[in-house]
């Protein structure tokens, strides 16, 4: 289990990137298991006034991304998202959004994370499943180095 320091360290190195500007708010966070919320606001709303699937297919890759970096990180490896496939199962127009990302199969090069997001009252408001790749600490990307934190995404 992820101390409280941790989960702590993980929602602070998310300051000023994408997750910290959505309001992703990691809650707990394991290898086995990630949970985390994003309190809707009017920015999340495209123009009908319903939550954008954009605000959910984020929501999705950070809590895949961030379990997968905790299982990888214990080998010196991190990860970065290969796909991701949300499915809108409910339209909501605001309160909190409820994430929950488990490991569907954990290989040695790439990962698979089931993540179900529910309203207030458990209603399920999406699903999504990310494929990840394991690479190794001096693997590049985008012409540069990778750093070790959870949910490189």
């Amino acid at each position: 289990m992820t101390s409280d320091a941790a989960v702590a360290a993980i929602n602070e190195m998310h300051r000023g990137t994408w997750a910290e500007i959505f309001g992703l708010h990691i809650d707990s966070a394991t290898r086995d298991a990630v949970t985390g919320t994003v309190e809707l606001r009017p920015h999340h709303r495209q123009p009908h006034g319903i939550v954008h699937g954009g605000v959910y297919a984020s929501i999705v890759e950070s809590v895949a991304s961030i379990g997968a970096a905790l299982d990888a990180m214990a080998k010196g490896k991190t990860v970065v998202g290969l796909d991701n496939h949300t499915s809108f199962v409910r339209a909501v127009r605001g309160g909190i959004l409820h994430a929950t990302g488990t490991p569907v199969t954990r290989g040695r090069r790439t990962q698979l994370w089931d993540v179900v997001l529910r309203d207030d009252a458990q209603a399920v408001v999406a699903t999504g499943r990310v494929r990840l790749l394991v690479l190794e600490p001096d693997a590049e990307v985008a012409g540069g180095a990778l750093g070790g934190s959870p949910g490189g995404g």
